[in-house]
């Protein structure tokens, strides 16, 4: 049965994209480990992992089954004044798996969600210490969800959420780290981010950022010292700091969680995208028990929050199958496998007069241009090279399934050398 492109065309409005001249969709009829079937029966290496969700690809027969087995016990029960084993099993994982110190979880249904949650922890910890607070401190070129709340911690300049600038909360913005990953440390990167919390400490009821990896906001790589460095201010100034694990969590850069990387544990860590493996939506904000049991005995007496299909039974039996696989799974080996093997087939991209800047960590590899390209040109040459990679501005990157095989990685990298190879 073929899809009604018409009516998808005309009805269905697609991630950032114009209903009078939208990008073109390509449809899919399933999926399988890293293939993408189209409806015309051609087949497509996925690159995205779905916009960095599916650990191990398509089809994945423990999640299958475990979605099969929790649907006939309930697919969903409210969490206010109910609870499952899904959810005490969920949370048990995520107790362990995370930073040391994250006692706490409150489960939610997306990433940007979970942010949302994360903001009003610290706002509510600080009223309930009679100490109201009402800025946070960020990082520019940082990207936090299109809920309102993470709106307004994600860059407004020259950023995707530019035009509601005016709408929202003012927050403050310290200079992207300028030290790359793997580069010599320089102490200076720190220095408007110590001067913007001294002038301000007494305001700020907490700093976000995503550690190490910046994504939407221009998928930039920085130094662990400057996140060990923010840790550090936070406990001189007895200020919360909240980790946007979304897009980084569960293996992505190498290490389980990025904060890994400089040895540091948030007071607020959000997770998502991958903790389903792509299969539904959900999310989850941990926090500390200073945090919480402050919360609690404020004068509100609970956390404002509550979502519908917080917990979600359904959700959880899969994300508990999903860490359970990650957990068996040589995570690690792969993932540094897969970080050599963009390291090799990205290199002639740095040769062409077309290419900025190539970057790579744990399974992500970009390939920055000079200027922004046609998506919708673009990713018909993808299409026609048998895979599929979803560029933004200058930016063309893969972040593939853990599960890929080094033949289809190539052919993903390939495929980004050509299409640069024609800007």
């Amino acid at each position: 049965m073929s899809l009604d492109h018409q009516f998808d065309k005309n009805n269905l409005w697609h991630p950032y994209t114009s209903m009078t001249n939208p990008l073109p969709c390509y449809g899919v009829q399933s999926a399988d480990k890293c293939l993408l079937t189209l409806e015309s029966g051609e087949q497509l290496i996925d690159g995205m992992s779905s916009w960095w969700a599916c650990l191990f690809g398509y089809n994945v027969a423990e999640l299958n089954q475990a979605a099969k087995d929790q649907i006939d016990k309930v697919a969903h029960v409210m969490f206010g004044g109910l609870t499952h084993q899904p959810a005490i099993d969920l949370g048990k994982k995520l107790v362990e798996i995370t930073p040391a110190g994250l006692e706490k979880v409150f489960l939610c249904d997306s990433g940007s969600v979970a942010v949302e949650v994360a903001l009003k922890m610290a706002l509510q910890y600080w009223h309930a210490k009679n100490a109201p607070r009402s800025q946070f401190l960020t990082i520019r070129n940082g990207y936090h969800g299109d809920t309102f709340g993470a709106m307004s911690v994600t860059d407004p300049e020259g950023a995707m959420h530019e035009l509601y600038h005016n709408f929202l909360p003012q927050q403050l913005f310290a200079p992207q780290p300028k030290t790359p990953f793997n580069a010599p440390w320089d102490n200076d990167d720190l220095a408007v981010m110590t001067e913007l919390i001294e002038t301000n400490k007494n305001n700020i009821a907490a700093i976000i950022l995503e550690p190490i990896v910046q994504g939407a906001g221009g998928m930039h790589f920085y130094h662990p010292e400057y996140l060990k460095g923010v840790r550090a201010l936070c406990d001189k100034h007895d200020l919360l700091l909240i980790a946007d694990e979304i897009a980084t969590g569960f293996g992505r850069t190498g290490k389980l969680f990025a904060c890994e990387h400089a040895d540091i544990s948030p007071d607020i860590i959000c997770v998502g995208k991958a903790i389903t493996g792509g299969y539904m939506s959900l999310a989850a904000t941990l926090t500390t028990n200073k945090i919480a049991n402050t919360i609690s005995e404020g004068k509100a007496g609970v956390f404002m929050h509550g979502p519908t299909f917080m917990g979600n039974p359904l959700a959880c039996a899969v994300a508990n199958a999903n860490i359970d696989k990650l957990r068996s799974f040589d995570w690690k080996t792969k993932v540094e496998n897969i970080e050599q093997q963009l390291i090799d087939y990205l290199a002639p991209c740095k040769e062409l007069d077309s290419v900025k800047a190539v970057r790579i960590l744990g399974a992500i590899g970009v390939v920055e241009l000079k200027q922004a390209v046609d998506v919708a040109t673009v990713q018909k040459l993808f299409v026609d090279l048998g895979v599929w990679i979803r560029p933004f501005g200058k930016l063309v990157y893969v972040m593939p399934p853990y599960i890929i095989e080094a033949a289809q990685l190539k052919q993903l990298c390939d495929a980004i050398y050509q299409v640069a190879a024609n800007q």
